[in-house]
């Protein structure tokens, strides 16, 4: 089978339907956040790239028809019609690493009306669980104000997948690192890592277990501290350093206990030992305010290893995100249910200075000052430009670059860690005459339906 499978029951349904009906007509569906969840000012986009890869290779197969009809407890021959359906639509799309807000397209998809439905799932798991991660390492960046930031949230992360997505997700935010040696090595990442508490525990001492790994590792090293008592150990971390005449590049790492309080005393410690350039290295159950906590007190920490609470994005797990039809055959159509009614029609976002954004129809001119953000990324199927899977770390480095530019451009009271405002994008005047001329073409259909 192949991951055409990997889809809500009710995709498939409603797929099989219209192709009997013969509704295959161009539809566009738009993929957006509602409202942001609690303690956040803005979004990055992320998971596009997968998005693309997913729908280039995208084919219903005689295995996963059969899959189709297993489920259902039909005969294969019902579900024939959507064997060979492959994704021939358009891609439009903020690209990764861009800084979205409330409402706005993170993507908008045409494609004949069976293929943009059967494609929402995937699409949807990949955008909503990646730009909330992505959102949480950013805040993370923000917190460190400048300290370097590393990934460690492989163990804990809810699949390896997952696992791989954070150590990107922390690099396109500006992380220094990842532990997570897969992600390194295909993203063109810097792979970090110390050792286990185990490693301690195996050697009759801290100061033979230090030794051994620093034969083994001739290089800068990175000892843990605190298996026993924190202090006692970076003395010893101290001691040895010394006597291998090693000092630059290398760190003690604090993984439990008033990380504040023991960070000053560390630093104490490797300063009375004359060793001011080995670093500080916190980790354990970090998290953007904790972070930002130790920052604010004045820690003398120096690099911020983040995991468990960032690689699940702990506090805030799942973005109200939707995937809306807004068009289908050339008719610009919504929804009007309370609370969650949606705006018609293919859209642009302009973006403006300080994150002023319009919301508008895809073919209005920008306002003056402003940048349209969505960008046509695949037609026909295919990728429109850019480097493909081969150049993982550009198209990285391209995201980056757009997150640190657009991050620089925030008001200050969206950047906070605490209690944060999100700025509001408007509606053009072009997108809320075509919303009240829907409603009421919609309205006029009922009352003589």
């Amino acid at each position: 089978m192949s991951e055409a499978v990997t889809t809500d029951l009710y995709e498939v349904t409603m797929a099989l339907s219209y192709l009997r009906e013969g509704m295959t007509g161009p539809a566009t569906f738009s993929l957006f956040v509602r409202d942001l969840p609690p303690d956040r000012g803005f979004l990055v986009a992320a998971g596009l790239e997968p998005v693309l890869d997913h729908l280039a290779s995208y084919r219903v197969e005689p295995e996963d028809v059969d899959a189709f009809a297993s489920v259902l407890g039909r005969p294969a021959g019902d579900l024939a019609p959507l064997l060979g359906l492959a994704f021939t639509g358009e891609v439009r799309a903020v690209p990764e690493g861009r800084v979205v807000l409330p409402w706005e397209p993170l993507l908008e998809i045409t494609a004949p009306l069976p293929q943009a439905q059967l494609v929402e799932s995937y699409v949807l798991n990949l955008v909503n669980h990646q730009t909330t991660v992505a959102s949480k390492c950013a805040r993370c960046v923000l917190a460190a104000d400048g300290h370097p930031v590393v990934d460690f949230s492989l163990r804990r992360t809810h699949g390896p997948q997952a696992g791989y997505q954070a150590a990107r997700l922390g690099a396109m935010t500006g992380y220094a690192g990842t532990s997570n040696v897969a992600a390194a090595r295909a993203e063109g990442l810097t792979a970090v890592g110390t050792m286990a508490h185990s490693y301690i525990e195996v050697f009759d001492s801290e100061e033979e277990a230090f030794h051994a790994f620093a034969r083994s590792h001739p290089g800068p090293v990175t000892f843990l501290v605190d298996t026993y008592d924190t202090e006692n150990g970076v003395a010893t971390a101290a001691r040895v350093l010394h006597s291998l005449g090693l000092g630059p590049g290398c760190a003690v790492r604090l993984d439990s206990g008033d990380l504040g309080a023991l960070a000053v005393r560390a630093r104490a410690v490797l300063d009375a030992a004359g060793l001011p350039e080995v670093r500080i290295v916190a980790s354990g159950g970090l998290d953007e305010f904790a972070v930002d906590r130790l920052v604010r007190s004045g820690a003398p920490i120096d690099v911020y290893a983040v995991g468990t609470r960032v690689g699940v994005s702990a506090d805030a797990p799942y973005l109200d995100s939707a995937y809306k039809l807004v068009e289908y055959d050339g008719r610009p159509v919504m929804k009007l249910s309370s609370a969650k009614a949606t705006a018609p029609g293919r859209k642009q976002v302009f973006r403006g200075p300080g994150c002023a954004d319009v919301i508008g129809l895809h073919d209005e001119s920008p306002p003056p000052g402003s940048v349209p953000l969505l960008e046509t990324v695949m037609q026909d199927g295919r990728r429109t430009s850019g480097p493909g899977r081969s150049d993982r770390p550009g198209r990285l480095e391209a995201a980056r670059r757009r997150f640190l530019a657009d991050l620089g451009e925030l008001p200050p009271e969206a950047r906070r860690i605490a209690s944060p405002v999100a700025p509001r994008a408007v509606l053009s005047g072009a997108l809320t005459e075509l919303a009240v001329r829907v409603r009421h073409r919609i309205e006029r259909e009922l009352l003589t339906a």
